[in-house]
């Protein structure tokens, strides 16, 4: 589990790193936005059916689904001949990806045990570190040597022993789930096996058709908020309609798929889907404008500015590896994190002046890394904790989309206040401030995620 995620975690640094050859390559320029915000699209559209496939059927056939989707998407793409079979490719890539991501969260909840669950999760959120740190640099290195098209063709080389010894563990899975229940009792308590749920097709359907439109919006924000950072004024217009169009879309589509109450942080799984949302997507706005200002502000090369992402994901891999070692109070990592997350991009922002270091906002950016490190697996506990084995799936996956869709939504606002600020030290100092203050909305809610009463859990 953790090679794949790794793989699919470099694919999906690479691609941002390839895709201007890429895209020069193919003669695709026009359409380079669609092969960034199609592969959203499907992997929202993804993450909500395979909650849904992964409650009725268990994980099996979801996972082999991804992984092979994901092997056929970049396959696709490696070999494209045009732009537009590339973003075929990518298309696929994206609903893999989704499908694949969802389906890890059930296979946690039905072979670990609960005890296990900080670890297991603690190993899949480092697993984004190693390709953060060298997914850049051997990416360039494929590019300059046999080329770009071995960023695609090369993955599928490793993925195939990883998805051998998937195929191994998945082969007990049953055994596990058989020797979890009679230790336990937890399915039998719940009185179901996820794949006896029996999900209504029509609900089914309608999950989907509001996954479709979520994506069509999210697709839209993202579209629109790089028209908007453009210098030509036709452009940013369009990117305004574009951008306002996907938020109205996304103010509709987005509730249904989320659990009820969520986008007011009623306690237990709400505040849970809701935290998520917000720190993530405070995170990778300030994340997209670190770089950009080490750079423009401060005169830092390209290179020397990336080290700063480098640092923030070696902090962000030792905060999931610290709370994953022991039971800590949750309540205080949830607050503290997020509170990190702020403390640190309120201190990057202080390197926009002149006389403090440029030293300051590496390590800044690593108390931000920190902090997301010890949210985000406590979080993606708490979401097997305070859902129903029948319904992990689902509530998995409406953890995944709120993550995407609010990252997608503050990347986008941060972005076009940026642009409408004129990129100066003014801007920078608005859109970290924003970043702020969605950090302190997460902080007063994180003690929300405990269900009040004898049912709620204990820490």
């Amino acid at each position: 589990m953790v090679v794949l995620t790794v793989l699919m975690a470099y694919e999906y640094l690479a691609v941002a790193t390839a895709m201007p050859v890429v895209a020069r390559a193919l003669h695709g320029e026009e359409l380079y936005a669609l092969a960034f915000s199609g592969s959203l699209a499907a992997g929202v559209v993804a993450m909500v059916g395979g909650g849904r496939w992964n409650d009725a059927t268990g994980p099996q056939a979801p996972i082999w689904t991804g992984v092979v989707s994901f092997m056929i998407g970049l396959a696709v793409s490696g070999m494209a001949p045009s732009m537009e079979a590339f973003i075929a490719g990518r298309l696929l890539q994206g609903f893999g990806g989704g499908l694949f991501s969802v389906s890890l969260y059930v296979l946690v909840g039905r072979v670990y045990p609960s005890a296990l669950h900080p670890k297991v999760f603690s190993l899949l959120a480092a697993a984004w570190v190693v390709p953060s740190m060298v997914g850049p640099a051997i990416t360039g290195l494929l590019v300059d040597g046999p080329g770009w098209r071995w960023v695609f063709l090369g993955v599928p080389l490793v993925t195939a022993p990883a998805a051998l010894l998937l195929w191994r563990g998945l082969r007990r899975v049953r055994e596990a789930e058989d020797t979890l229940e009679n230790a336990t009792g937890d399915l039998a308590d719940a009185g179901t096996r996820p794949e006896e749920s029996g999900v209504a097709a029509g609900s089914v359907w309608r999950k989907l058709g509001w996954a479709g439109a979520a994506a069509a919006g999210a697709a839209l924000l993202q579209y629109g908020g790089g028209l908007l950072q453009q210098d030509d004024g036709r452009q940013a217009g369009l990117g305004a309609l574009l951008a306002a169009a996907g938020l109205a879309v996304l103010g509709v589509a987005l509730p249904p798929l989320l659990p009820a109450g969520t986008l007011r942080a009623a306690r237990g799984l709400p505040t849970v889907i809701a935290l998520r949302g917000l720190a993530a997507g405070a995170f990778y706005a300030a994340e997209v404008l670190v770089p950009l200002m080490l750079n423009v502000q401060r005169g830092l090369p390209v290179w020397q500015a990336g080290l700063a992402l480098t640092g923030s994901a070696m902090a962000w891999s030792f905060g999931s590896w610290l709370q994953g070692r022991r039971t800590w109070n949750r309540r205080v990592i949830l607050r503290l994190g997020t509170a990190l997350i702020g403390v640190g991009t309120a201190l990057v922002a202080l390197s926009l002046l002149p006389a403090v270091p440029v030293i300051v906002c590496f390590a800044a950016w690593a108390v931000s890394g920190f902090g997301i490190g010890m949210v985000y697996p406590t979080l993606s506990v708490l979401v097997l904790e305070l859902s129903p084995p029948q319904e992990r799936g689902a509530n998995s996956s409406a953890l995944q989309v709120g993550e995407s869709v609010f990252s997608v939504v503050t990347v986008a606002v941060t972005g076009a206040l940026l642009t409408a600020l004129g990129r100066g030290e003014a801007a920078y100092v608005a859109c970290f401030g924003l970043v702020v203050l969605i950090t302190l909305a997460g902080t007063a809610i994180a003690g929300r995620y405990a269900v009040r009463g004898p049912a709620g859990p204990g820490r």
